[in-house]
């Protein structure tokens, strides 16, 4: 699991992108926990390219900094909805100051 520190100032944003494995039924979820307030995420759309099929697809989430003075960690896990008993396939933290 990888872990990354970045620091934003109030109504900035910054784009993590992470691969997808959704040919073979993983998706993305994610979960702020800390200073829920304090970031904002949102999926950017996917451009439309031509992909092989079972071809990995990257995925794009916008965080944007809000009231300046919080701390939020966001845990992005790689999962298959059908089998919540199962571990994630992937996962990564992403730990926010907003200044």
């Amino acid at each position: 699991m990888e872990v990354r520190r970045i620091a934003l100032a109030a109504g900035d944003t910054y784009e993590l992108r992470l691969t997808g494995r959704g040919a073979r039924g993983y998706v993305w979820t994610w979960q702020v926990t800390g200073d829920t307030d304090t970031v904002a995420v949102s999926e950017e759309p996917s451009p439309a390219a031509q992909t092989l099929p079972g071809a990995p697809v990257e995925r794009a989430y916008l965080i944007r900094g809000r009231p300046p003075g919080g701390r939020a960690r966001i845990r992005w896990a790689q999962i298959r909805p059908p089998y919540p008993q199962e571990a994630p396939y992937d996962e990564f933290v992403l730990d926010v100051t907003v200044t």
